[in-house]
């Protein structure tokens, strides 16, 4: 009975460890913070409080889930800043899906996808809308992001990470490609950690080191120029970073994704 007792016991220890959106004691200790309750929008910029109320986001099953083709594609905001730090999360995706968690945030404003063909393609929109600030908060619009982006995809079945590892889960998009492919199959959740030192940043996937790099190296930058142009406001603000201390966002990218356990720690 004592040892039925015991092993009871330490099960209990093991899940109460386990459970998603928690810190354990050694977490807390080493500094950690909960974004993320598992519960409310707390720490988070609530777009259903907007004018006109954003759709993009709800709470499900303990994890925020961006809502599939919204009315209103917007990303969340954290409130929180932060510098130098280092962030945990775990994720999964629908199908054939897209997303991603925006770090080191230079700008955000609003595009109207609907004319992208006008522009050519919808780099020129958003170099557009970084310039004119023409579009404004609506439900014909969407917000873009000027920041760094971990991509979470769908490797197997999404059209733009059959394009190479620059796209796939773990890569720093279309600037750092992902060393190799480590994200679980559709419908597990996946853990992801970002570190961020100055310039300096990892990203890793289920245990798996993917991207190790460097924000301002040359190789880096020339992606970003080859993408927006050399003179491209977006590109400009990524390459100079004016902003260090920044908001964290979550991606709708029109595709359901859910996101728990968000805990992160600053890095002196």
């Amino acid at each position: 009975m004592r040892s039925l007792f015991l092993a009871a016991l330490c099960a209990a220890a093991l899940s109460a460890a386990d459970a998603p959106n928690t810190l354990t004691a050694a977490e807390k200790k080493a500094g950690w913070k909960l974004l993320f309750d598992g519960k409310t929008m707390k720490g988070w910029e609530d777009v259903g409080k907007l004018t006109p109320p954003g759709d993009s986001w709800i709470i499900e099953d303990g994890a925020l889930k961006s809502v599939p083709h919204p009315k209103l594609r917007e990303d969340l905001f954290s409130l929180a800043k932060f510098g130098d730090f280092e962030l945990a999360w775990e994720w999964k995706i629908e199908a054939k899906g897209n997303s991603g968690l925006k770090y080191r945030v230079q700008d955000r404003f609003f595009v109207d996808e609907r004319r992208t063909k006008e522009f050519g393609k919808f780099e020129n929109l958003a170099n557009h809308g970084a310039r004119t600030r023409e579009f404004k908060r609506s439900q014909s619009t969407q917000e873009y992001i000027v920041a760094f982006e971990y991509q979470m995809i769908d490797d197997a079945g999404h059209a733009d990470a059959k394009r190479g590892a620059y796209y796939q889960a773990g890569a720093l998009y279309s600037m750092i490609p992902a060393a190799q492919p480590a994200a679980k199959p559709i419908g597990e959740y996946n853990q992801s950690r970002i570190v961020v030192k100055g310039n300096q940043i990892e990203h890793w996937l289920n245990g798996v080191k993917v991207v190790d790099g460097d924000l301002s190296a040359k190789s880096t930058l020339e992606k970003s120029a080859g993408r927006w142009g050399a003179d491209s406001p977006i590109h400009k603000a990524l390459a100079e970073q004016p902003k260090k201390e920044c908001q964290i966002t979550l991606q709708n990218h029109g595709d359901a994704a859910w996101f728990r356990s968000i805990k992160v720690r600053q890095l002196k």
